[in-house]
């Protein structure tokens, strides 16, 4: 039984589109965050490692945004750049003085986007 859930937990994964797959690493970030923000005075030591996470999904995203031949309008382009300029900084502001807030912005940053690529505009969580 085992080995038919983990063969299906590969096989969904593979047949995720791509705006589903950066959805769900969107949430997986935004996840491990939300852990060491729940559980700051146990997990603080987590920080720089679910910082550094989404630091390395968002780059992977304003780098696929600002290739010249993704097809979405430049203005798009322009806007998550700028979005991905705004999480750097608040992910190093982080690193350096660890507020809630700043923890707060970024989960609520890639749950939104998240909800957008899988259409759910309205639903973020």
């Amino acid at each position: 039984m085992m080995q038919a859930a983990h063969a299906y937990a590969r096989t969904s994964q593979s047949v995720l589109t791509p705006r589903e797959a950066e959805a769900a690493v969107l949430l997986k970030a935004a996840n491990r965050l939300h852990a060491v923000r729940t559980d700051w005075p146990n997990q603080a030591n987590l920080l720089n490692e679910a910082l550094n996470f989404n630091q390395r999904v968002w780059t992977v995203i304003s780098s696929a945004a600002a290739e010249p031949s993704n097809p979405i309008p430049d203005s798009l382009k322009q806007n998550v750049v700028s979005l991905a300029v705004y999480v750097f900084r608040t992910t190093l502001d982080a690193m350096i003085e660890p507020t809630i807030q700043r923890l707060d912005s970024l989960i609520s940053i890639n749950h939104h986007l998240a909800a957008g690529l899988q259409g759910n505009p309205g639903t973020a969580s």
